[in-house]
């Protein structure tokens, strides 16, 4: 059977493996999906507690694990040539041949005579900055300016160029960079959008979700109120500037109630829908904001004695309940927020207490039995705000709030050889920079996976 505790007994037993580092593996590190195993997964399957009845009891299989993984640490599970145990400490996949550890420690780059090729080059850099935040190339004459600067001057200029196009409207406006990494959080369509570039059935306007998303990414404000904001933000054009307000419009859930933009409008109403149980809005926001995706065996902290399916779906099945008994308790705290009424849309995207009682009874006979208290990272919270609020503190959130501008700025994902780095830019813009995007661009933007030609 699919254990999803497997993730926290690995980081007990190689607490300094990459894939650790403020996360714990997902099921695919051992599944195909669960239960099918993957080849690693089958190895420790077999060294697991040989001979005991199964299915193994979760602490059982808690016990057990650690000693399996170290029966299977000498195997080549996947046949890349690398060990198991290179794989975990490198943090690649032992599962997957395709995933090895890169050679470091010389430079294959040959000679170039613009750049130092293969260690960090501020020239490069220089280049790089103009491109990815103001979004022009430097003239030849500014390059030769900058190359004609002492070592102290180049980092300052870097800076200095770096707060300059961030106040660009490619960098802040309509359609810029910001936008386009808030659209997997937001998830347009146009079709339904409202007020201005309003779609053919215009349910809720989108472009609200896309304000507060940049105001917390810019100008030293805190990037966490995209989660727990209890304000809201107005745009205005030419140039574009973000304001905050008590009060907008277009939104509608009352200020107690609020958690950024998981309570917006449009994620209500696109969302939830008309969902009783909003699974769908709980695994978008764990998605877009905790880097978590369920539907790929991530971020499962199973609750004991859960699903209880309350909507009667059949989530309890062996098939289901691995990730379920994540999801569901995840899912309770939206249990009061409307999604789309169509008998009533003066309701609609709103907090509605008794929302189940009131407008889902006949669901299934426990509907009304769903408890709006659930649970992140296993952790018990009372209620959708302090979901928000235990989501923007964790390590989760600002690791994939840096790996969104780590796949903008350096051009992937953090890869197993800029670990270090990304560690580091991650751990000081939760602690040293206390969630500033702007003091966290001028970290990265220093990393030799940024700068190095």
């Amino acid at each position: 059977m699919a254990k999803p505790p497997a993730g926290g007994v690995f980081c007990n037993t190689y607490p300094s493996a990459p894939a650790c580092t403020g996360q714990q593996p997902a099921c695919t590190y051992c599944h195909v999906a669960p239960p099918q195993r993957n080849d690693f997964g089958a190895a420790v399957a077999s060294e697991l507690a040989p001979g005991a009845p199964r299915p193994l009891s979760d602490n059982d299989f808690a016990a057990a694990l650690p000693t399996a993984l170290r029966a299977v640490e000498a195997l080549d599970s996947d046949g890349d040539g690398v060990t198991n145990l290179v794989e975990f400490q490198k943090g690649t996949l032992p599962a997957d041949p395709r995933s090895v550890p890169a050679e470091t420690g010389g430079c294959s780059g040959g000679t170039n005579a613009q750049y130092d090729v293969c260690r960090y080059d501020a020239r490069f850099a220089y280049k790089r900055v103009l491109l990815d935040f103001c979004g022009l190339s430097p003239t030849y004459a500014q390059l030769k300016a900058f190359a004609a600067l002492s070592a102290d001057e180049q980092r300052a200029k870097l800076d200095a160029e770096l707060d300059r196009c961030t106040q660009s409207e490619f960098w802040r406006g309509k359609n810029g960079q910001l936008w386009k990494l808030a659209h997997p959080k937001i998830r347009p369509v146009g079709s339904l959008k409202s007020g201005e570039d309003k779609g053919a059935i215009p349910l809720a306007d989108y472009y609200d979700d896309y304000a507060l998303y940049a105001y917390a990414q810019l100008d030293d404000h805190d990037a966490r109120d995209v989660m727990t904001a209890k304000y809201y933000v107005r745009r205005e054009t030419n140039p574009t500037r973000y304001t905050k307000e008590t009060s907008l419009p277009s939104q509608y859930v009352d200020e107690a109630h609020r958690a950024g933009n998981i309570t917006s409008s449009w994620s209500l109403i696109y969302f939830v829908m008309f969902t009783a149980l909003p699974r769908n809005a709980a695994s978008q926001a764990y998605r877009g904001y905790l880097g978590y995706d369920i539907a790929k065996q991530e971020g499962l902290f199973s609750i004991p004695d859960e699903p209880r399916d309350y909507d009667a779906k059949g989530v309890t099945a062996p098939a289901c309940a691995a990730c379920h008994a994540t999801l569901d308790p995840l899912s309770y705290p939206f249990r009061n927020y409307q999604g789309l009424s169509l008998t009533a849309f003066n309701t609609s995207a709103r907090y509605i207490p008794n929302r189940l009682e009131t407008y889902f009874p006949d669901v299934a006979p426990n509907i009304t039995q769903t408890p709006e208290a659930g649970y992140l990272f296993g952790q018990p919270v009372k209620d959708l705000v302090e979901w928000a609020q235990v989501g923007a503190n964790s390590d989760a959130f600002a690791i994939a709030a840096v790996t969104d501008y780590w796949k903008l700025l350096v051009g992937h994902p953090p890869t197993p050889e800029e670990n270090a780095e990304f560690v580091a830019t991650w751990r000081r813009f939760k602690g040293t920079h206390n969630y500033s995007v702007q003091r966290m661009l001028h970290d990265l933007i220093r990393t030799e996976a940024y700068g190095a030609p």
